[in-house]
């Protein structure tokens, strides 16, 4: 709470606020139901809108619990709620109808299209993801029939938001869940270097860009500072108050206080000016000392004691001989105040005038309206003492104040869950995707796998003996697998590239954005959902079949039990076997550690305690990093197969061409392979 007055007192004119189990940051002290009413009506009075995060992915059994609490949230006058899973954002639609939803950047939205979708689906703003530089960013702007919403500063995480499955698949703490455990900030060694800080990246600061952002179209900046304390808010909210609302370019003092509030020695502008590289990176040395702590004290005292003065009042008065005084007020909403004071005097000294009631009226010090115009009519030769001006003016306020608490009238709704829909009875399908054309074999077409996704740029002319025994078998059906990110600068490339494909006779696309679907089926190919879609519950996979696509990869955060229990209202497939990738990057980890780019190879990173990450290059030039053991389920099998899933899929990313035949032998019940060491992934675990 202490937080929310802090932004709010230094210019904020939203602020997001985590209530209860179901936000990107349940380690913070999240609000109490009675802290969130307070708040809410502290943002109310002073003409702020409350943001409630609910951008977590939610199991079904935790549905009714997060529908009951946006529903508290709606009740106590919720702006907004900002979300990340697509059968969260269809729930809310529906229970509560009148409070708009906003696309979280754990959305992983990042081109037109995907802003788009979000529209389709009932989104009134998308948070774009971090990564995009201004020209994307202008590009979207200017076509999104939506609002947008633009990080300006604060934390940076190293994979694409909602990309990043290393905190959970090492620790059980998931990223998507809330709890991520921030094993980036961790030192990491590359190729017999020294350990160094690879993924760390310093904090993202947008302040020179501010009048920018707002010709390009963006409608809010976001300062991001959850884990943070209120005194950070308080200083880092005041530089970008100043230079939104009163276009006050930060001065030295600015730029220092906020590198004092905190910093990862310095920060980075990298993302949005298209300087990606070693620039970027950064990690935290030190709290500031002494001048640090001046600092908070200062800003402290500011927020505790001070009312920033945001909401314009009206005011209207009449003083007339033989009556008593009226005045009135209206703010910016429209509500309105009237009082009387007592019959003026004759003057003896000093008559009343327009100018006098005028700076009397002016005086709203320590409360947070300000004097818009004062219009009245004052007859001459009366006398009035200033204090009755003053109670009339206080009195005034007070009922403005009584009128702006009152909550809107909002509708609530019945979320009911989708009718279950059993899944298949028959044992799956195999499926496999590769990361190389050279890992396909004639002795891997003639195990028959029922689907091979291969990446759309492997499908070139070199390649052609690698793919003609998948082609021309009827089967095998050849799939393209799209990268999780493309920028609406590389889809013309892309586009052409599957235009290759379809030459081919290929007529499936595997895509793992919302951004992505409509793209692929423009050009003729139906859309089947990846992993990036990070669906979770059942409402989500309903969604994922309105929105287009034939099929669905289910999230590798679920435990098995919850798998079979999901509604399969179209195909669902599961990652059963292969390196699972853990963080998406946009940064090359390799060039940066060594200034020469290598990650065509495969190389890797090991962490302090000497786990070996590969690092795998991802059209065009982004990086994957993948878990250091296997998932292996072959021996598995009888509980794969009891869970109604359409397919299971094995991920060969590392493998060479001989252990993807042997792998897939093993699951089809041949042979003994087995991976040198292997984990189980999170099926049987689960997440936190």
């Amino acid at each position: 709470p202490e937080g929310v007055v802090a932004a709010v007192q230094n210019g904020a004119d939203a602020v997001y606020l985590g209530f209860g189990d179901f936000n990107a940051r349940r380690n913070a002290k999240n609000f109490t139901p009675e802290e969130f009413r307070k708040s809410a009506e502290y943002c109310r009075v002073r003409g702020v809108k409350v943001y409630v995060t609910l951008n977590t992915l939610v199991a079904d059994r935790e549905m009714p619990a997060l529908i009951e609490q946006a529903k508290l949230a709606c009740r106590y006058g919720a702006d907004a709620f900002i979300v990340q899973d697509i059968g969260v954002l269809r729930a809310l639609r529906k229970a509560v109808p009148d409070v708009p939803v906003h696309a979280s950047t754990q959305m992983s939205v990042h081109n037109l299209e995907g802003v788009r979708l979000a529209a389709a689906m009932g989104a009134k703003r998308v948070v774009l993801a971090r990564e995009l530089s201004r020209e994307e960013i202008a590009y979207i702007c200017e076509n999104a029939p939506i609002e947008t919403e633009v990080f300006v500063h604060g934390a940076l995480c190293m994979s694409h938001s909602g990309q990043c499955y290393m905190s959970a698949v090492i620790g059980r703490r998931s990223g998507n869940r809330g709890l991520c455990a921030q094993p980036c900030r961790l030192n990491y060694s590359t190729g017999g270097h020294a350990a160094e800080y690879l993924l760390s990246l310093k904090d993202n600061c947008l302040i020179q860009y501010v009048e920018e952002l707002e010709k390009l179209g963006v409608t809010s900046l976001k300062i991001e500072g959850r884990m943070r304390r209120p005194e950070y808010a308080a200083i880092v909210t005041g530089v970008y108050a100043r230079a939104a609302h009163e276009k006050k370019p930060p001065t030295p003092e600015d730029l220092r206080a906020m590198a004092l509030a905190f910093s990862r020695q310095g920060f980075t502008d990298g993302y949005y000016t298209g300087k990606k590289g070693r620039d970027m990176f950064g990690f935290r040395e030190e709290d500031g000392g002494r001048e640090a702590q001046a600092l908070f004290a200062t800003a402290r005292k500011n927020y505790l004691n001070g009312e920033f003065q945001r909401v314009p009042v009206k005011f209207a008065g009449t003083v007339k001989k033989g009556e008593p005084v009226k005045l009135a007020a209206m703010d910016d909403r429209g509500n309105t105040a009237r009082t009387e004071g007592p019959v003026p005097e004759p003057a003896f000294h000093r008559a009343l005038t327009p100018t006098a009631l005028q700076t009397q009226l002016y005086k709203t010090g320590g409360t947070p309206f300000y004097c818009d115009g004062v219009r009245s009519v004052v007859d001459e030769g009366l006398s009035l003492p200033a204090s009755a001006i003053n109670e009339m003016r206080r009195n005034l306020l007070a009922q403005l104040m009584e009128q702006r608490r009152a909550l809107p009238e909002r509708r609530e709704g019945e979320f009911i869950p989708p009718p279950r829909v059993p899944g298949r009875k028959e044992p799956p399908v195999i499926t496999l995707s590769v990361l190389k054309a050279s890992q396909l074999s004639e002795e891997l077409a003639a195990l028959k796998p029922h689907m091979v996704y291969i990446p759309i740029e492997e499908f070139t002319a070199e390649n052609r003996h690698y793919l003609e025994p998948f082609l021309k078998d009827p089967a095998i059906t050849p799939a393209v697998r799209l990268p999780r990110v493309i920028f609406d600068s590389e889809k013309e490339k892309l586009a052409a590239l599957l235009e290759k494909a379809r030459a081919l006779g290929i007529e499936k696309a595997l895509v793992g954005n919302l951004g992505h679907i409509q793209f692929v089926k423009s050009l003729g190919f139906s859309a089947r959902g990846d992993f990036g879609l990070n669906l979770f519950n059942s409402t989500a996979v309903l969604s994922a079949r309105d929105i287009g696509l034939e099929a669905a990869t289910l999230s590798f955060e679920l435990r098995l039990e919850q798998i079979r229990d999901l509604s399969k209202p179209l195909d669902t497939e599961l990652i059963v076997y292969g390196r699972l990738p853990l963080m998406l990057l946009e940064n090359c980890v390799i060039k940066n550690a060594h200034g020469v780019c290598a990650c065509d190879n495969v190389t890797t990173i090991k962490d302090r305690h000497g786990a070996s990450f590969p690092v795998v290059r991802e059209y065009p030039h982004r990086n994957v990093v993948l878990n250091s053991k296997k998932l292996f389920l072959a021996d598995k099998m009888d509980i794969l197969s009891s869970l109604g899933l359409w397919g299971v899929r094995l991920m060969f990313t590392t493998e060479n061409a001989v252990e993807c035949v042997n792998v897939l032998r093993r699951y089809m019940g041949q042979g003994d392979y087995e991976p040198g060491s292997y984990t189980r992934g999170l099926y049987t675990r689960g997440v936190e």
